[in-house]
């Protein structure tokens, strides 16, 4: 190659390597600048204002990718975002929760978008038609809403759970958003439910003290936690939301705390077993997961960081992590993302099978139980085996009704299924013995549940009348409830950054 070539090639890589370095220089100008720039107040954002567009206004792409929670557009293996009815992929659960609200109604949770459209579409809460009706009490909204918070403040906490859910429901507008997670003038992460608060206390903690990291789980176990309704205390008569962690977070540790005080959620209206209905004990199941052991947070893996132009910020498209695992877990584990995946879809679906044989062995012992009573059993013949169905039930609900359990904690998960079944067949032991006592030999007749309908037929709920009832309500209550909502919002107004 003569020296002329050798001149002219070299000339024109070095005009390349400066043309790259000027556009590099100019990206990182123009990035620097957005970054500088990309927080600009728009409104002033007053205390404990619910409406979510209001803050969108000052943090626009964290708002835009939370209405992305209104997208029903993911399915994994066994879950998703969509919105699919439980009770008829699986009929048993109509006889586990027979004589509870669950046994009307259950589907898959969506996004949080819809936390609001879907109580008041949900039979669980009836079709109430004035102040004071309806099977629910207004403690239900606690977890639904960043009104909850605004409406505590204005007339305190007690009085906020006080009465029935009906007499909240126009108060209760807008979906869970900012100001459930949010200080409005810092922006930093904020306990905005108190029954948190006392959660820590019972077990002689300060929440104050938890570190950044641990507030990214803990605005979430604000809702995503065991619970229950304490109309004992501090106020009598009033259902007052707490949580059962004075003794610890393993499910050992609250079924004790509702033994001790000898709680039940509700009577099984065959097996007469008074049970415990277990709400959605994610956190605690987190807490006993590798990913919690490592100091990995909740946001870390259902809200990861994102980039768009020179800003980094959480994206608040809370999901599935299986909806972004590039992001999600590709941070952290380089496997390829199928083998990722398909990880968690064995843990999964080993945890199922061993909830579905739980399931159907529960459903056996009520109905085996409520044959002995049929019968002429006693109490004191049918107070070992109601306790032992008590005990399978609520390890097989607090196994399922974490949802991500088996990804969470696969092993605790696991563990719990396993110790449920145990006391499961302790129970039909127990029954097996006592039948013949009660001068019954031979199986128990099955009944057939193959069926949402034929479910529900055999534990004596009137569908029909519930669906009317329901129609009725939305028909005729929830645009009064919409109306009083939007007369109350624009009386609030909007203050720009501007204004004096």
């Amino acid at each position: 190659m003569s020296s002329k070539v050798k001149n002219w090639l070299l000339f024109l890589a070095t005009v390349t390597v400066v043309v790259l370095l000027a556009m590099l220089g100019s990206n990182i100008t123009d990035r620097k600048s957005e970054s500088q720039f990309a927080y600009q107040p728009q409104v002033k954002i007053a205390d404990n204002d619910p409406r979510n567009d209001v803050w969108g206004k000052n943090f626009p792409r964290q708002y835009e990718s939370f209405l992305e929670t209104k997208e029903m557009d993911f399915s994994s293996k066994h879950n998703g975002n969509q919105l699919k009815d439980a009770l008829a992929g699986t009929p048993e659960l109509v006889v586990l929760w027979a004589g509870y609200g669950f046994s009307k109604d259950y589907n898959q949770p969506r996004g949080h978008y819809y936390a609001v459209e879907d109580i008041h579409n949900t039979l669980r809460t009836g079709g109430p038609t004035e102040e004071g009706t309806g099977p629910m009490p207004a403690t239900c909204w606690t977890c639904k809403s960043p009104d909850v918070p605004r409406l505590m403040n204005e007339i305190g906490i007690a009085e906020f759970y006080k009465g029935k859910w009906f007499d909240k429901g126009e108060q209760i507008h807008n979906p869970i958003g900012c100001n459930d997670c949010h200080d409005n003038k810092t922006m930093e992460l904020k306990i905005s439910r108190p029954a948190l608060i006392e959660a820590f206390q019972s077990m002689g903690k300060d929440i104050n003290d938890a570190s950044h990291q641990e507030m990214r789980s803990l605005v979430c176990a604000q809702c995503h936690v065991e619970y229950y309704f304490n109309k004992k205390e501090p106020v009598e008569g009033v259902p007052y939301l707490t949580f059962p962690w004075k003794n610890g977070l393993t499910v050992e540790d609250a079924e004790k705390y509702y033994d001790d005080i000898n709680f039940s959620d509700w009577t099984h209206s065959l097996s007469k077993t008074p049970m415990l209905k277990a709400q959605h004990p994610g956190y605690e199941i987190y807490q006993q997961g590798i990913h919690a052991k490592r100091g990995v947070s909740c946001a870390d893996c259902h809200m990861p960081y994102k980039t768009e132009g020179g800003q980094k910020f959480t994206d608040h498209h809370i999901q599935s992590p299986l909806a972004n695992p590039a992001n999600s877990c590709q941070v952290c584990h380089r496997q390829d993302q199928n083998e990722l995946m398909e990880n968690v879809y064995s843990n999964q679906d080993k945890n199922k099978e061993g909830a579905h044989r739980l399931e159907k062995l529960l459903v056996r012992a009520h109905v085996e139980a409520k044959k002995a009573w049929d019968l002429g059993a006693t109490e004191k013949q049918m107070q070992p085996i109601l306790m032992d169905i008590r005990h399978a039930q609520w390890r097989w609900d607090y196994s399922v009704a974490s949802h991500g359990g088996s990804f969470h904690a696969p092993v605790e998960t696991g563990r719990i299924i396993t110790t449920g079944i145990d006391k499961a067949q302790e129970a039909r032991i127990k029954l097996a013995k006592l039948l013949p006592k009660l001068g019954f030999d031979g199986e128990v007749p099955y009944p057939d549940i193959s069926t949402k309908a034929k479910a529900q037929k055999y534990i004596g709920l009137d569908m029909d009348k519930l669906e009317k009832e329901k129609e009725n309500f939305k028909e005729t209550i929830i645009p009064k409830w919409l109306e009083a909502a939007k007369k109350r919002e624009d009386a609030m107004g909007v203050q720009t950054v501007s204004s004096k």
